[in-house]
């Protein structure tokens, strides 16, 4: 979903703000920097929250995940920060959709890859805990044995 928003967006900003086409180099700069943090960070912080991972009961599950529908008040509300207040950075919103585009593919396309071979790898289902945070991390659980459907 944060993908998805960040491709929304974008595409909305491209097609209705000739402002948003502003300074082209620094977007694709900055853009090309958030892949490479995503790339290296990407599967770093997913590794370490599976380590750093707590066995729970299936008692405890219920994980906390971020609901659906704040993704894109989350991506449209940070663009928007950057991009009203005088002089009106439209090309910075921009920035802001496109990171979290890729953001949302490195979740969707690496992370979520790593944490499904690792259950599989140690019968373990995560499971996302109360606490996680945006800038503070995940916190995972895990049950120790996969339930069967």
């Amino acid at each position: 979903m944060l993908a998805a928003s960040g491709l929304v967006g974008s595409a909305v900003l491209v097609a209705f703000l000739d402002q948003s086409r502003d300074a082209p180099r620094s977007t694709v700069v900055q853009l090309v920097l958030v892949a490479a943090l995503c790339i290296v960070l990407g599967p770093f912080f997913a590794k370490r929250w599976m380590q750093r991972a707590q066995p729970i009961d299936h008692t405890e599950a219920g994980g906390e995940p971020t609901p659906l529908w704040q993704l894109p008040l989350i991506t449209g509300g940070l663009a928007l920060v950057v991009a009203l207040p005088p002089p009106h950075l439209w090309d910075a919103a921009l920035r802001v959709t496109g990171g979290c585009l890729l953001v949302g593919l490195m979740q969707a396309g690496v992370m979520a890859g790593l944490v499904a071979a690792d259950e599989r790898r140690r019968g373990r289902r995560y499971v996302r805990l109360p606490g996680s945070r945006i800038l503070r991390g995940t916190k995972l659980g895990y049950f120790s044995k996969v339930r069967e459907p």
